[in-house]
């Protein structure tokens, strides 16, 4: 159940809730430190100084933290992903959960992670969520504020896997063109009946509903993109491929696979645990691309493992 279009572009606050599940095969690391010694701030993704779009972006993380630890320190800050192909993977989510985690750590700040998640929001919206990790659920305002927390969860038998697929569309742009719709009031209303149908599945863990849910969902996110000012179309050729074989598997064999997109053309695949390795199998021999299964992943954590 994925957010779509910002009411606070500033802030980043949505128009409603959303629920997500993190991937443990997807993983961003951080390693930041401040030190009066630095006579600027650094920051470096993936090895290359860090674009002007991502150092504001770290800035509007890094900066309120650094105002509660009441310093004026410089820092170096360096991210990695362990996966650089492929959009819709929620690079951006895991970036700032770890930026908001590794600075919260050095500065020795004691947030609660309701806190945390309010800030590493700042960043990237998604990011609320990456940083509780397994099934969590972002509030667009709750009590006024805006923040994810953790499901209860009974989805031992979920399985999963990611189809990358390359894209240079920028998740920004899809989230404004979704706002032009003329289905966007629609989708909205459609979202908000559909949600708590997927917390009580996941609560029971109900694998086939969980499926069914977010790719209904899935295709209603598309469609407003997709009719929006630029007429803006995410998906790929790939897209479809692998989107046409789940669809083969389902319907014709009987067998428990859905799919799903986030703003981008990757595909997740959904399926019971006893399934996923024939159906990752069947994936790659007949699409010829590369498919990564995973579990579900956990909350952000601190590592002895720095990147510098």
């Amino acid at each position: 159940m994925k957010y779509h279009g910002l009411k606070d572009k500033k802030r980043r606050i949505p128009f409603h809730d959303s629920i997500s599940v993190c991937v443990d095969k997807l993983i961003t690391k951080a390693t930041i430190e401040f030190d009066k010694s630095y006579p600027q701030d650094i920051a470096e993704v993936n090895g290359n100084p860090a674009s002007d779009e991502e150092t504001a972006r770290t800035y509007a993380v890094v900066s309120p933290l650094r105002a509660l630890a009441r310093t004026r320190d410089h820092f170096k800050l360096s991210t990695a992903n362990s996966l650089t192909q492929g959009k819709g993977l929620g690079f951006s989510a895991s970036a700032f959960a770890s930026v908001a985690l590794a600075s919260s750590a050095a500065l020795r700040l004691r947030l609660e992670l309701e806190r945390l998640s309010e800030i590493a929001r700042l960043g990237a919206g998604s990011a609320s969520r990456s940083l509780v990790g397994g099934f969590s659920i972002w509030y667009a305002s709750r009590r006024g504020r805006s923040y994810a927390r953790q499901l209860p969860s009974a989805m031992q038998n979920f399985a999963m896997a990611i189809v990358p697929v390359p894209s240079r569309v920028k998740t920004d742009m899809a989230h404004k063109e979704s706002v032009g719709s003329p289905f966007f009031q629609a989708r909205l209303s459609d979202v908000r009946a559909r949600l708590p149908k997927m917390q009580r599945a996941i609560e029971e863990g109900d694998v086939d509903e969980v499926g069914r849910l977010a790719e209904a969902d899935s295709l209603s996110l598309h469609a407003v993109t997709m009719t929006g000012k630029s007429r803006l179309i995410l998906m790929a050729p790939e897209t479809i491929l692998v989107i046409k074989q789940i669809m083969a598997m389902r319907e014709a064999e009987r067998i428990p696979v859905w799919y799903s997109l986030d703003t981008g053309p990757s595909v997740y695949v959904n399926t019971q645990r006893e399934f996923v390795d024939e159906v990752c199998s069947r994936i790659e021999k007949n699409t010829n691309l590369e498919v990564l299964k995973s579990d579900v992943g956990g909350p952000a954590y601190t590592t002895e493992e720095h990147l510098f």
